[in-house]
């Protein structure tokens, strides 16, 4: 059955990319739409489109009666026996109705539906495409440059590079194709927002794969990573196989793998590390370019003190802190950066908090007496208690408390310097 709404219609499906059965279940729901809108019910209307001859058919079905009360239910016999002799009175007749009858502004109405549920259907189609392939690299084209974000045209669909996701300093210019690392597909009022990132750790991770073959082959492990973009990253990997060098794999012949990673990244720095299962290996490494002395490790807090001569001390912290703060975070210790000569202090100190309390200089005997009464056993226990706890104890007010604690953290200075 053709007419115009039909030509219509096939117009408007030929532009969209939405599968057949879908279009075929929209149109036959706007039909019945139009349906009810004309007739007040469609309860008794089947509607078949056929996608592939552009073809509708609509069947109304009405109940042959000797007088006719209700013109979109029944049809009288002799109506009926017209256009089939053998009918009698109960039972069903089908009529088919002309889409064209429908009228001009019921047609353009519907066309106005059909266009926004194919919009929503292709909008559900990108989103429910891309969200499976979040971490997945791709490449667009600039089309946008806006103060918080870019607008970048991947694949047919648009994507959004924000402010937050961009390798500072990096230029962008419109028509310049580049690329970004999906991260994260979210559904908005106006559609799906596809959010893609240079700046994400992930971005790095994803250009590692792409250009060394023994990593997407999962021969090399990567198994930490610490990044600030544009500035520099610290990456620690490690090899299955005991005959290749994780190290030198990423790095590739004459550096040539590394050097297309970094030349994405606007010449980011980035330090490439054996991962090492023993902290105190790891850290030693993930502090490179600099060289620890010696490495003391505080498993309980998380903690490390990094020993380092003079030459080293500047290596190990980095401008503005930036390679011991990265080596912290690729590591999962809290990194302290020493000289040697303020280790050794540092030591003098600590063993002058532990010797017991009856070497302790500066209080009375008979204070001593209470505190080791009160289960004070060394100096560092005074030291380290709160003044509420030293109260308690019998014969010590507030005043004397505060001089208590004064005194031995003065007489382990001046023991320590001595």
């Amino acid at each position: 059955m053709k007419s115009e709404i039909v030509t219509a219609f096939g117009a408007l499906i030929k532009e969209k990319n939405v599968e057949k059965e879908v279009l075929t279940k929209i149109m036959e729901e706007i039909f019945l739409s139009m349906i009810k809108k004309k007739f007040g019910t469609s309860d008794n209307f089947d509607v078949f489109v056929n996608m592939e001859k552009g073809e509708i058919e609509i069947y109304q079905s009405k109940t042959i009666v000797e007088q006719v009360t209700d013109e979109v239910t029944e049809i009288d016999l002799e109506t009926a026996q017209k256009a089939e002799p053998d009918l009698e009175l109960g039972d069903e007749f089908l009529e088919i109705i002309d889409p064209s009858t429908f009228g001009r502004r019921l047609i353009i109405s519907a066309k106005q539906n059909l266009n926004q549920r194919i919009k929503e259907v292709e909008k559900e189609l990108i989103y429910d495409e891309f969200k499976n392939r979040v971490g997945e690299v791709l490449s667009g084209e600039i089309r946008q440059l806006n103060r918080d974000e870019i607008f970048l045209i991947a694949e047919n669909t648009e994507v959004i590079l924000p402010k937050s996701e961009q390798i500072p300093n990096e230029k962008y210019r419109r028509g310049e194709s580049i690329r970004a690392v999906i991260k994260a597909v979210n559904k908005s009022s106006r559609g799906p927002e596809i959010i893609v990132s240079r700046a994400d750790a992930m971005f790095l991770t994803r250009l590692f794969e792409l250009e060394v073959p023994e990593i997407y082959e999962g021969i090399i492990e990567i198994k930490a990573i610490n990044r600030e973009a544009g500035e520099r990253t610290k990456i620690a990997v490690y090899s299955n196989d005991k005959r290749i060098d994780a190290v030198g794999a990423c790095v590739g012949m004459k550096g040539m793998r590394i050097q297309a990673i970094v030349k994405e990244l606007n010449n980011e720095k980035i330090d490439i590390i054996n991962w090492s299962s023993e902290p105190e290996i790891f850290i030693t490494r993930a502090l490179s370019p600099a060289k620890p002395k010696r490495i003391i490790i505080d498993e309980e807090g998380h903690k490390v003190i990094a020993v380092l001569s003079d030459e080293q001390i500047s290596l190990a912290i980095g401008k503005g802190g930036q390679n011991r703060r990265l080596a912290s975070k690729i590591t999962g210790y809290d990194i302290q950066t020493v000289r040697e000569e303020e280790y050794k202090d540092i030591i003098e100190s600590e063993s002058g908090l532990d010797l017991p309390l009856s070497e302790a200089e500066g209080i009375s005997g008979k204070l001593k007496n209470t505190l080791l009464l009160g289960g004070f056993e060394t100096i560092r226990d005074v030291v380290e208690a709160d003044i509420e706890e030293l109260v308690e104890l019998p014969g010590i007010g507030q005043k004397t408390a505060e001089k208590i604690k004064e005194s031995l953290e003065i007489s382990t200075d001046e023991n320590a310097s001595s």
